[in-house]
C-alpha cells in the first residue's frame, strides 16, 4: 500500500521513472563518501477556534527534493520545489562536482526492512471540515460551561501527511508514510482580580478519529481547566537551592533539553558537547537508564526509517548511569568509526539531515513518588513545565514550571506560580536520588529546535526526586 502511495504521489503525478533517478544518483554519487536523493510530498491543515469562532483555517500542500553528496566531513546540497527530470539533473551536476579530483568509498547501507510504525491513512481525509470545526465548536462550549472562572478558550487541530523516498547511490530503496496530529486546548481563568492560564494538547501518528471520540477531548479539557484553576490558588514561589520531585511524562523535556541534546554526534564529534569523551564513563546516579526509541508505534516522534533511509532504532545512551554511546546520523558516525543509530533527521527537503531526538526517555526505577514527596521537608513539585532554554556546550539549562507546587513537611502544599529551574544537565544528573514506578511518555505535543530545523520528537520519564537543585522564584 504504501509504495503505491509513493507511485502515485512523485512519480505518476510528476511524469518521472524511478529507475531514472536511480541512475542520476549513482552516476553523480558514486565517487562521494555518502548522499541520497531525498523526495517530499507534504500536505498539512490547521484550524484555530478562539474567542467563540473560527480564527485560522488553511490548508498547504508542498513537493520537491533535497540531493546531498558528502566527502570526508564537507557536504554539498542541492534542493528545488521543482519535482522533474531536468531539475534533479541540474542539481546532480553540482552536488557530484563536491567529488571532483576525489576517490570515495560509497558507503554501502546496512540491509534492512521497513518496518511500518504507523498506518499509512491520510488523516486529513478521515473528517471533513465540517466535522472539524464542530468538534473545535463544541470544546469552547463545553469548557465555557465548565467553570463561570473560564474566560477564554482557544481550541486548535492540525494534521500532516506526509510521504518521503529515498534513493541512494548503492541502489537500496527506503520510503516512509508519515501522518501526524495533534489537539490543543488552551484556556484562561480569571476571578477578576488575576487571570491565570491551562493546557493541554495530544497528538500522535494515527489519524483523528480517538480525538474526536467526546470522552477523550472532554479529559483534555477537563485537564487543561483544573491547571488553569489550580494557578489562580497559586502563591509567590520562594527562591533558593532546595529537593525538587520531577513529576512523570512532560517533565522529561527537561531531560531532552539538558541533556538529550548534548548527546548527538554531532556536538560530540566537534567536541562542544559537556559529555564529549566520555562514553564508558559514569555520568549520572546509579540506576539511570536514558535511551531514545524511534520504534515506539504511532508516536510522535517515531519513524520506520530516519531521513536518511537508516531504520530507527531504541539506542541505549545512558545505562545505570554509564554513557555508552550516542544518537547518530550517517556523516557523523562514518567520522567517528560507529553506526549510524537512525537518527537523521531534516524538516524538509529543504534541509540537510543532522542527528537529532526521536523519542528519548529515562526508564523506571522502583519507588514511589509518595515515598519521594514524604522524604521532602521543604522542597518543590514539578507537575508541568512550559519553556526552556539549555547551552550545550556547558549544560546549563533554565526551564519555567506551568504547573508546580510546594512541599512541605513531607506533603504537598499549595500550588506556586512563576517557578524556574535552573541548573546544569551534567550535574542535574548526578544528582538524582530517587527513581520512580511510574513511567509515561508525554501525550504527544513535542517539537525540537536545531539550527533553524523544527522536527517532532516525544519523551517521557517516571517521577524523578533531585536532592537539591536551584529554584528561581518570585517571592519578595
Amino acid at each position: 500500500m504504501s509504495f503505491e502511495i509513493l507511485e502515485k504521489v512523485f512519480y505518476k503525478n510528476n511524469n518521472l521513472q524511478r529507475s531514472t533517478l536511480e541512475k542520476i544518483v549513482s552516476e553523480a554519487l558514486h565517487k562521494t563518501d555518502d548522499g541520497e536523493l531525498f523526495l517530499e510530498y507534504k500536505q498539512n491543515e490547521n484550524y484555530v477556534f478562539e474567542d467563540g469562532k473560527l480564527k485560522t483555517s488553511s490548508t498547504h500542500t508542498r513537493q520537491g527534493f533535497g540531493f546531498r553528496g558528502v566527502v570526508e566531513d564537507k557536504v554539498a546540497y542541492a534542493h528545488s520545489s521543482l519535482l522533474d527530470e531536468e531539475s534533479v539533473k541540474r542539481a546532480s551536476q553540482t552536488v557530484g562536482a563536491i567529488a571532483d579530483g576525489y576517490e570515495g568509498s560509497y558507503a554501502q547501507h546496512t540491509s534492512q526492512e521497513n518496518t511500518p510504525l504507523y498506518t499509512p491513512d491520510n488523516p486529513l481525509f478521515s473528517k471533513n471540515i465540517n466535522e472539524k470545526i464542530k468538534l473545535l465548536e463544541e470544546i469552547d462550549a463545553y469548557a465555557r460551561a465548565k467553570d463561570p472562572k473560564i474566560k477564554q478558550v482557544t481550541a486548535s487541530l492540525a494534521g500532516t501527511w506526509q510521504v518521503v523516498d529515498i534513493i541512494r547511490a548503492d541502489g537500496s530503496k527506503h520510503f516512509d508514510v508519515r501522518p501526524l496530529v495533534r489537539l490543543n486546548i488552551s484556556v484562561i481563568a480569571s476571578d477578576g482580580q488575576r487571570m491565570e492560564s491551562g493546557s493541554m494538547g495530544v497528538g500522535g501518528r494515527v489519524g483523528y478519529n480517538d480525538y474526536f471520540k467526546k470522552s477523550s477531548w472532554q479529559a483534555q479539557a477537563d485537564d487543561a481547566i483544573r491547571q488553569a484553576l489550580v494557578n489562580l490558588e497559586s502563591i509567590d514561589t520562594p527562591a533558593g537551592d532546595m529537593p525538587v520531585v520531577l513529576g512523570p511524562g512532560w517533565p522529561g523535556v527537561l531531560l531532552h533539553e539538558a541533556i538529550g541534546h548534548g548527546l548527538e554526534g554531532d556536538f560530540n564529534r566537534k567536541k562542544t558537547s559537556a559529555f564529549s569523551g566520555l562514553v564508558g564513563e559514569r555520568i549520572a546516579a546509579k540506576g539511570v537508564t536514558v535511551v531514545d526509541d524511534g520504534t515506539l508505534e504511532n508516536r510522535r516522534g517515531s519513524l520506520t526509517v530516519d531521513d536518511e533511509g537508516t531504520s530507527t532504532n531504541n539506542t541505549v545512551l545512558i545505562e545505570d548511569g554509564i554513557l555508552k554511546g550516542y544518537m547518530q546520523d550517517r556523516l557523523n558516525a562514518r567520522l567517528m568509526g560507529v553506526s549510524p543509530t537512525g537518527n537523521g533527521r531534516r524538516e524538509s527537503y529543504a534541509h540537510t539531515p543532522m542527528p537529532r531526538m526521536t523519542n528519548t526517555y529515562m526508564l523506571n526505577g522502583n519507588h514511589t513518588v509518595d515515598e519521594m514527596i514524604s522524604s521532602v521537608d521543604k522542597g518543590l513539585y514539578a507537575v508541568n513545565f512550559g519553556g526552556g532554554q539549555v547551552d550545550i556546550v556547558s549544560g546549563k539549562f533554565v526551564f519555567c514550571a506551568s504547573e508546580a507546587y510546594l512541599i512541605e513537611n513531607g506533603k504537598i502544599g499549595p500550588a506556586v506560580k512563576g517557578a524556574t529551574l535552573i541548573g546544569n544537565g551534567p550535574d542535574c544528573l548526578t544528582k538524582i536520588k530517587m527513581i520512580g514506578n511510574d513511567f509515561e511518555l508525554d501525550r504527544g505535543v513535542g517539537t525540537c529546535g536545531k539550527d533553524g530545523q523544527s522536527v517532532p520528537v516525544g519523551v517521557g520519564q517516571p517521577s524523578l526526586l533531585l536532592d537539591s537543585i536551584t529554584v528561581g522564584g518570585t517571592q519578595a
